[in-house]
């Protein structure tokens, strides 16, 4: 596919299968872009303030997010916490919950009360293997404990495969790989494992996350040949990897008024998730990473669409299309309130895309 020629492009919805929506007034500006980013389906992360640690909590945050975008259709998720016994998996399971998200105490956004011993929930991992929850894994370590010779991911590595060892039909997926390591790690599990992969992830590098705010994020970007593994497995048409944006919105005053270094973890894509997605991959052509005939539409909808439904076990891809065409269009510095109270600025400001729009087959 000749991806810097191409004028118009069909492809079935998005599925992004992990994304940040926040609460309050910035959940209220950020979940109407989902659908603008061509996602019909969109997993969300539990790590609110306070976290979403009962299934009670879940059910009324889903409700709220459904009555901003009532066509989308949100996967939810409990936050990993000792009150999360296989009682309430059992409960959840019945709800209709997806799956439950581990953070490592301390290593990103609102992850205070995260884990500091994964043993302790070996019989909440039984629990979910049975009723067929997923297992969300944000794969790091706290800097503390990583080798000075290894990123904080691939010093998490092993706690991968010795959960998948331990318990191998449950479903786990590593979230936002971002190194070359991972990528293999997951190749090296069974199919019970998969990954996703942001569209951040495909075009910065820890140059960009360590200068520009709107860059910084965690896990932080790697090395060059880390973001081109990402993109060839992007094009591999490997259905263990699938879309996952970990859109991360924060107020736009936040990122640009702390100091160097201190800006809040997150990068926010979710208006142009797809084109984005795109748009690195045009990048890595003329980079000479990837050859054109390597992009094709087969491969475009399996990474965007159809692996995470697969691997979440949902319908195939719906009647509705979301056509992409070349009409000019730049990204904008930001969304805004419309009093301008709230703003939030968008990763590649400037950068021109695909327009999007949705379209009945």
């Amino acid at each position: 596919m000749h991806l810097k020629r191409i004028e118009r492009l069909e492809l079935p919805p998005t599925a992004d299968m992990h994304v940040h929506l926040r609460q309050g007034e910035l959940m209220e500006l950020v979940v109407p872009t989902v659908r603008q980013g061509g996602v019909d389906t969109a997993f969300v992360m539990p790590n609110l303030v306070p976290p979403l640690t009962s299934v009670e909590q879940v059910l009324e945050y889903q409700a709220r997010l459904h009555g901003i975008a009532k066509d989308v259709n949100f996967l939810m998720s409990l936050f990993l916490h000792p009150s999360v016994t296989p009682q309430v998996i059992a409960q959840a399971a019945a709800a209709g919950i997806t799956g439950v998200k581990m953070y490592p105490q301390g290593v990103t956004t609102n992850s205070e009360s995260g884990v500091s011993n994964l043993e302790s929930f070996y019989e909440t991992f039984a629990a979910m293997e049975q009723h067929g929850l997923v297992l969300n894994l944000h794969g790091e370590v706290l800097e503390s404990l990583a080798p000075a010779d290894k990123t904080l991911e691939e010093a998490f590595l092993p706690t991968l495969k010795t959960l998948h060892e331990r318990f191998p039909r449950l479903r786990i997926v590593l979230e936002h790989c971002t190194t070359a390591a991972a990528v293999e790690a997951v190749r090296a599990c069974g199919p019970a494992v998969g990954a996703t992969i942001t569209a951040h992830h495909l075009y910065l590098t820890s140059d960009e996350a360590n200068c520009d705010p709107f860059a910084f994020c965690k896990p932080i970007p790697k090395k060059p040949t880390d973001r081109d593994t990402l993109i060839r497995t992007v094009v591999s048409g490997d259905p263990k990897f699938f879309f996952g944006s970990d859109s991360a919105p924060h107020p736009l005053q936040s990122k640009t008024s702390a100091a160097q270094g201190k800006a809040p973890a997150g990068v926010y894509t979710q208006p142009f998730v797809t084109q984005l997605v795109l748009l690195a991959l045009e990048e890595a052509v003329e980079r000479g990473v990837i050859a054109e005939a390597e992009v094709t539409q087969e491969k475009l909808e399996g990474f965007l669409s159809r692996h995470g439904r697969r691997f979440y076990k949902l319908p195939e891809v719906p009647s509705k299309r979301i056509v992409l065409e070349r009409k000019g269009e730049r990204i904008p510095k930001s969304v805004s309130t419309q009093d301008g109270s709230l703003e939030v600025g968008i990763s590649r400001a400037g950068a021109e895309v695909f327009s999007l729009r949705w379209e009945e087959s």
